[in-house]
Order: structure tokens, then sequence, then C-alpha cells
């Protein structure tokens, strides 16, 4: 503080100066002097800074509490759902082992019912009602598991030709051609085994009496070429429950999308109404 000449000093207003912040005050009973309170530069910003570091310390205090409370609460609001979604895959697991009973008994007493009568349209229904079963239980069973991590090496023409091998049998008006070269593929083979078995049924089951599925494999694109009916919207095939036949679910494919996406693989589709349906599969990741 200070007194000096009143001069010119315009009272009760904050005034910054090149070295210091001021103000000046009258002084009863004087007209010649008036007060002066003044703060220098340096202190004013030194308090400054002090100020600027306890709010941020204190913010990020605050942030550090409110990111613990949010992160407890968190887990308290979801572990019923998580508990819930728990017993579910269990519950889910549980119906599909219980599948394999019935499952076994319809299809030894339809082969058994074959034997005593002969081929007939009616069992021929009843075992293509069972693999669909069969079909539907093993598509949840690996849209169950994770199959990330879980890796092994395999011959990619090999196992082609297997898969082709036991989906053939089942489709005898429809010719499958695989032209592919060997590639040493390192992913999980059970999943993949599914991809590739869901994309060849499909291929034959929607296809043309006398129609071809071709496979190739070129620059680390496997491509599934059907001569089909051809899909209408391809964009919707992956989504869940969409379909444009009456047979199925419409769940396949889906799952199909779900296993490419674990295991790194890009899938594309292309379809012409009338013509067939072109599937590509991006191995590129796989490679051993």
């Amino acid at each position: 503080m200070d007194f000096i000449d009143k001069e010119d000093h315009e009272l009760y207003k904050l005034h910054k100066e090149q070295n210091a912040l001021s103000s000046y005050f009258s002084i009863p009973n004087s007209e010649k002097f008036v007060l002066k309170i003044y703060l220098a530069q340096n202190e004013y910003e030194k308090q400054i800074q002090e100020l600027q570091q306890g709010l941020l310390a204190m913010f990020f205090v605050v942030l550090f509490v409110v990111g613990v409370l949010s992160f407890l609460f968190s887990i308290y609001a979801l572990y019923p759902f998580r508990k819930a979604l728990r017993l579910t895959e269990e519950f889910v697991k549980d119906i599909l082992h219980d599948f394999n009973t019935p499952l076994s008994t319809l299809r030894l007493n339809a082969g058994m019912l074959k034997e005593e009568i002969g081929e007939s349209p009616k069992i021929a229904r009843i075992e293509k009602s069972v693999r669909n079963i069969l079909d539907l239980q093993a598509n949840l069973r690996a849209y169950l598991h994770s199959h990330a991590s879980q890796k092994t090496p395999f011959e990619l023409k090999n196992l082609l030709r297997e898969r082709v091998a036991l989906i053939e049998g089942n489709y005898k008006d429809v010719s499958f051609l695989v032209n592919v070269k060997n590639a040493n593929l390192n992913a999980n083979k059970d999943a993949f085994t599914r991809i590739i078995d869901n994309l060849l049924s499909n291929a034959a089951k929607y296809n043309k009496k006398g129609g071809t599925v071709t496979l190739t494999f070129e620059d680390g694109v496997l491509k599934i070429q059907d001569t089909g009916k051809g899909i209408q919207y391809p964009k919707k095939v992956f989504d869940r429950f969409y379909k444009e036949q009456d047979r199925g679910l419409g769940i396949g494919l889906h799952i199909v999308s779900k296993l490419c996406e674990e295991l790194g693989v890009e899938i594309g589709v292309e379809s012409a109404l009338g013509e067939g349906t072109l599937f590509t599969l991006d191995l590129r990741k796989l490679y051993d």
C-alpha cells in the first residue's frame, strides 16, 4: 500500500499497469492524497499459477473419484444382466447336449424303418429334417464358443475336398468343382469348417437342378460360386433371422459372419437373381 497525490486517478477501479495491478481509494478528510493498493505483476502471476495448479489437481481428483464410482456402479448395475446371460448360455448348452439322445434315436429308427420298407419320400423328409436340426445344433455350438485364440495349422485344399465329399452325397443333382491350390492356414479349424459347411450347403441347397458349385483360390481369396436362384438383397443375408426362402431359420449366415469376424476373415457376397451367388473369403490373415 502507498499514499500518493490524488491527481487524476480514477477511484475504485482496477488498473492493469506494466509491472503491477493497482486500485485507488479515497482517504477520509483528505483532499490531496489517495490510498493506492497494488500487487506486483510477478506476484500476481505466481498466485494465478498456484490457483490454476490447485484447480487442475482438484479436477483430476474429482475425475478419478467420479470414474471409480462410475466403474463400481456399472459393475453393480450390469451384474444381474451378466448373470442372466451366463445362465442363458449354460441353458442353451444343456439343451444342445440333450438334443443328442432324441436325434440319435430318430436317426436310428429312420434307418431301421428304411431297411424294413425301403426308400420312401416320408423317410427322406425325416432324415432331411434330422440333418437340418444337426446343422442348427452345430451352428449354435460354434456360435457359443470363442475361437480367436484356438489356432491349429491345416491345409486348405485337403479340408475343402473333405467337406465337399461329405456334402455332395446329400445333393446328387449338384456338381462340385474344386480348383484350389494348396495353402497352409493357421486358425481355429472347427470354426473355419463351420464357415465352409454353411456356405457349401447353402450353395447346394438353393442351386438349380444340374447346377454347379465352384471353389477357387487365388491371391489369398477363396471364392465359392454357385449357379442357383440368387439373392435379391445380398447386403441383408448376414442379418440375424433374414431369409428369402421358406426353408431355414435365417441364422446360418449370421453365424458365419460372426465366425469370420472372430477369425479375422473378411467375407463378401455378390449375387444376381436367376444367375447365382458368389461368396468370397479373404484368408490372407490366416497364412501360417
